[in-house]
């Protein structure tokens, strides 16, 4: 079982995964060379990149605990 202090608060989890999203929005706009919105670039990265972000994460965690 994880400690609290090894356990990020869910604020935490949520502040890291959005900024991923604003990180991907980037990527693929400069890719684009115009702006995607938000949206579209929740909707894509939710669709292709949380769940493999989420156990990375998770995987990290039970590693650094250990």
């Amino acid at each position: 079982m994880l400690s609290s202090l090894s356990t990020p608060s869910p604020y935490a989890e949520f502040q890291a995964e959005l900024a991923e999203i604003h990180r991907h929005k980037w990527l693929v706009s400069e890719k684009e060379g115009r702006d995607v919105g938000f949206e579209r670039a929740l909707t894509e990265w939710v669709d292709h990149h949380r769940e493999k972000w989420r156990r990375a994460r998770e995987l990290a965690q039970q590693t650094k605990a250990a």
